[in-house]
């Protein structure tokens, strides 16, 4: 990758969903997206529910496949990943989920979820390496070492969403994508963890894409911003020019319905 090139490039991505039964009532689809991402930059994707966002997240971290289109990641084309280079893809690419007890094994300690992707994707670390690491991870997210011996369900919300944020950072990723990681949240939980982003952004330069229906956190957290609506980027730029000077009327209408 040049030192110019975006660490991701959607160019013109399609995805299609057919209508099913009991599942959704109409058909789905994104059209022509068009998203990068530069090395060290937080990127917000903006949007209502329904509006595709988690769908692009799903594409970005190769949860889901895409129909048209052409995704190229540090400058290689995910198409042509073989296993080895997919398999590094996802030691790379991390994803904090919006509910952080579904994503966590409830029948594992906490020492078990994030020793799970060292031991993948860190395999010559010793037993005693693995646990200070997890137990510098955990105090990191501002939780106590001895955490790691208890289970998701003897946490709050917060504390199990700061305990999926450090399994995400347990292999030094070098993208975090975050799709609505608050939504869940308690209000007076939400600000924690939105400083703990802030932090963790500065401290590890991350590069993130986070995704949400949040106003506010878009504009404290993002240095760019995409609107979705209806499947489609409908409006994108440098976050405050696109919250204070938006250009699509989707834009303006969200913003006046968050004041």
């Amino acid at each position: 990758m040049t030192g110019t090139e975006p660490v991701i490039a959607l160019e013109g991505i399609g995805k299609r969903y057919a209508r099913r039964a009991f599942v959704q009532s109409t058909d789905f689809a994104l059209e022509g997206i068009d998203l990068t991402v530069s090395a060290g930059e937080v990127v917000g994707i903006l949007g209502e529910s329904g509006s595709g966002k988690s769908t692009v997240a799903n594409i970005i971290t190769l949860l889901t496949g895409y129909d048209s289109g052409r995704y190229r990641y540090r400058g290689r084309d995910v198409a042509g990943f073989d296993r080895r280079a997919r398999f590094a893809f996802k030691s790379d690419v991390q994803i904090v989920f919006q509910d952080p007890y579904g994503s966590l094994n409830p029948r594992a300690t906490v020492r078990g979820s994030i020793g799970e992707a060292l031991m993948l994707h860190r395999p010559g670390l010793s037993r005693r390496e693995t646990d200070d690491r997890i137990a510098a991870l955990l105090e990191e997210v501002g939780l106590s070492a001895d955490a790691a011996g208890r289970y998701p369900h003897e946490f709050s919300g917060g504390q199990r969403q700061r305990i999926a944020i450090a399994r995400a950072l347990a292999v030094d990723p070098g993208v975090l994508v975050c799709d609505e990681p608050l939504s869940s949240l308690d209000v007076s939980i939400q600000a924690q963890v939105l400083h703990l982003f802030v932090r963790l952004r500065r401290d590890h330069n991350l590069t993130m894409v986070f995704i949400s229906h949040d106003i506010s956190v878009t504009r404290l957290l993002c240095d760019r911003v995409y609107v979705m609506n209806d499947g489609r980027i409908v409006e994108h730029g440098p976050t405050e020019a696109v919250l204070n000077d938006p250009q699509d009327d989707y834009t303006a209408r969200l913003l006046a319905a968050a004041y």
